[in-house]
């Protein structure tokens, strides 16, 4: 329930240069997190008005707290963003996309039932808002697995959200990682429950600016990046285990 403090919601929020949208993004998301939740904004050297769009905001609202990243790029400033959070559940959010509304409440329901880390889908739109795919699921062809999303990704942050015990498997973040979402996905599917949602609960995104999921590189790269993320993972299960840490 919103302002429950056993149920305390930090959103992770990387920005670099998101004036376009960023306002329409922080109201869909502050008008369903609860008293005690917090908005962390990690930005990454933005050049326009991203800062100043967030700051005037946070003035009016102090769940919104804007920290400098590292400007090291997108994973970097996701993983600083995380190191942020305080909250028991963290929701991943890009700087450009629209949360539905729902989405929080039915996100809450799934971890209540037992979930580490929800997956939901969302719905595709270009920069005027015009539909492109009713179904991430099905256009991606979503799901659950650790070696099905080595091959093939499922995991994409803007619709992500997990349990704050994921954060001691995955943090620090490996240098060699391709991707920050995969990984965080990847661990959950070694160390805990991964609930596919079905319920559209994001309106994504894409343009020009958009770190896209669909756009590969060469063959090789692709090898590169997928031997990385396993030996990555690996590495990261034999340090847990020695360590003896536990979920929960």
């Amino acid at each position: 329930e919103k302002g429950n403090s056993l149920m305390r919601i930090s959103v992770a929020m990387a920005t670099y240069n998101g004036e376009p949208y960023i306002k329409e993004q922080l109201q869909s998301i502050l008008s369903q997190l609860g008293d005690s939740d917090e908005v962390i904004v990690s930005d990454d050297g933005s050049t326009d008005a991203t800062c100043d769009i967030v700051n005037a905001i946070a003035q009016n609202d102090i769940r919104v707290k804007l920290v400098d990243g590292p400007r090291a790029g997108l994973i970097r400033n996701f993983e600083h963003a995380l190191s942020c959070c305080s909250g028991e559940y963290i929701f991943l959010s890009d700087q450009d996309d629209i949360w539905r509304e729902g989405k929080v409440e039915t996100v809450l329901w799934d971890f209540v039932m037992g979930a580490d880390l929800v997956l939901h889908d969302a719905q595709l739109i270009d920069d005027k808002k015009h539909l492109l795919t009713s179904s991430f699921f099905s256009w991606r062809g979503t799901r659950t697995g650790y070696y099905a999303n080595i091959i093939k990704n499922s995991y994409i942050g803007c619709c992500m959200a997990f349990k704050r015990s994921l954060l001691r498997y995955a943090l620090p973040f490996p240098k060699e990682i391709p991707m920050h979402d995969q990984w965080i996905g990847l661990l959950a599917e070694k160390f805990g429950k991964v609930q596919l949602e079905e319920a559209v609960l994001l309106e994504y995104r894409r343009h020009e600016g958009t770190a896209t999921v669909d756009h590969h590189g060469s063959v090789p790269a692709m090898l590169h990046n997928r031997l990385a993320m396993m030996k990555a993972i690996r590495g990261r299960v034999r340090s847990v285990r020695k360590r003896g840490v536990k979920n929960g």
